[in-house]
């Protein structure tokens, strides 16, 4: 009986987790996706903790009781503390260390659990090779990640990470096939199961390190994938469908995520992989000698009020000035005047999927407002005024005109297509791929320079007082 409720009860998480991601596609649900696939997971833990038994009848013991529940309140305390005061600019940082730990935990089981392996069952042993593999993969590339999103370590890029990587690649399936096939016990080949997982561990590192600019939110989400898959073969090892359920829908999903991101950079996913963004590239306008061009908050002001289209392409220096909140006042302030303001949102920009329109969502943005790239760039002709805030590489037309350009071919924001283009930024240094914006030199173009926040607020305040 009890064998059969905590199927059942698997069961039920399983859907919970289908509901949830299905409601998470969607700002205005999404927080009650979260609650649903929370609920599910909470369901499958508690259904565990007092129906599950072993090969032997018993179920888990008092003390092992504890323990689990001790680590899921220590683990459960931490979570929600950092969550709570992560602030939004480090959200890429956050969803990295989530995608660590998640791969770690993976790796973590498939370790402790290869003593068990059945040696004669190589569908057993593979599984835990993946899961160790991957896990391992995952936990260290993602370490990375967050080292590169927080500015702590630096792009390496050099041809000869390509050969790395892939002699790293065949040592790792050459042991994993060693374990498969050497017909000796597990205690045999401990040696051989902890050196996998070290050169598991540097594949990971290695495998990211190249990888910087405009690829990073290509990473994460394929890091992601790498935590679900990870988790999925976790859930082979126990047999446990919920673990199965669960890793399978995190690894599809960010599997699928991670393809669409590619196909709006046009590019493969090995060209992510192996290839990188950033050094090197020029604009055509700054080998020509242009200039950039200031515009005064009073001459922005009155374009913007007078303006019947206004487009805001908004980037991570949105994010870094936490200027979601007065960006918005200023779109309530000319939608007031009868002004069609709209946002851009390049699929890639910010430092993760997405993190334009969480950023912008949590400033209470009407979601209908929030244009996807391939809808927005047929009206771009006909915009009065594109304000970019805080965006360059997705707006950079040498992706369009410039061959030699590391992000040639890459779909852009025709944001140099508009009547009249005010750019924000801090400085005049170069985006996150690190070659030169030929929109900045443009003949439409002017630049606001400053913090957006304030800038925004001035901009605001400007326009209040027409």
């Amino acid at each position: 009986m009890g064998e059969t409720i905590l199927e059942l009860s698997y069961l039920i998480s399983a859907l919970l987790f289908v509901v949830g991601l299905k409601l998470l596609s969607h700002p205005e649900t999404a927080r009650r996706g979260n609650f649903y696939a929370g609920g599910g997971m909470v369901l499958a833990m508690i259904t565990t903790l007092l129906l599950h038994k072993d090969t032997g009848g018993n179920g888990i013991s008092l003390t092992n009781v504890w323990i689990i529940l001790s680590a899921i309140t220590m683990g459960s305390v931490m979570g929600w503390i950092v969550a709570r005061r992560v602030k939004m600019t480090a959200m890429p940082q956050l969803v990295s260390l989530f995608n660590a730990s998640g791969g770690a935990a993976s790796a973590l089981v498939a370790l402790l659990e290869f003593p068990n392996a059945d040696m004669n069952n190589l569908g057993s042993v593979l599984v835990t090779i993946l899961g160790l593999i991957i896990g391992s993969v995952a936990f260290s590339g993602s370490m990375i990640a967050y080292g590169k999103l927080d500015g702590k370590v630096k792009d390496i890029f050099s041809g000869i990470m390509t050969y790395i990587n892939l002699l790293l690649l065949v040592v790792v399936v050459v042991l994993s096939v060693y374990i498969m096939i050497s017909g000796q016990t597990p205690e045999q080949l401990n040696w051989v199961i902890y050196l996998l997982l070290g050169v598991s561990l540097l594949y990971g590192i290695m495998f990211v390190m190249p990888i910087g600019g405009a690829d990073m939110p290509v990473v994460i989400s394929l890091l992601n994938s790498f935590t679900g898959i990870a988790a999925a073969m976790a859930g082979f090892i126990y047999n446990n469908q919920a673990m199965i359920l669960g890793g399978i829908l995190v690894g599809a999903a960010g599997t699928i995520l991670t393809l669409l991101m590619c196909k709006a950079m046009n590019r493969s996913l090995l060209n992510v992989i192996i290839g990188s963004f950033g050094g090197g590239g020029t604009s055509a306008a700054n080998q020509e000698g242009g200039d950039m061009k200031e515009i005064s908050l009073s001459d922005a002001s009155i374009l913007l009020s007078y303006s019947k289209s206004v487009v805001i392409v908004p980037g991570y220096g949105l994010a870094v000035a936490q200027a979601q909140h007065v960006c918005h006042e200023l779109e309530e302030l000319l939608s007031g005047k009868g002004v069609n303001v709209r946002f851009a949102i390049h699929p890639v920009a910010g430092r993760m999927p997405g993190h334009m329109n969480v950023l912008l969502a949590e400033a209470d943005v009407p979601y209908n407002q929030l244009v996807e790239m391939e809808n927005i760039n047929p009206d771009m002709p006909n915009t009065d005024v594109v304000m970019v805030i805080g965006a360059n590489d997705v707006v950079n037309p040498a992706a369009l005109n410039d061959p030699s350009s590391p992000i040639a071919g890459m779909p852009i924001i025709n944001a140099h297509l508009a009547k009249n283009i005010i750019v924000m930024k801090r400085g005049r240094g170069k985006g996150y791929a690190g070659i030169e914006n030929e929109l900045f030199f443009g003949e439409k173009t002017r630049l606001l320079f400053g913090n957006a926040k304030d800038s925004l607020q001035n901009l605001v305040n400007e326009i209040k007082s027409l």
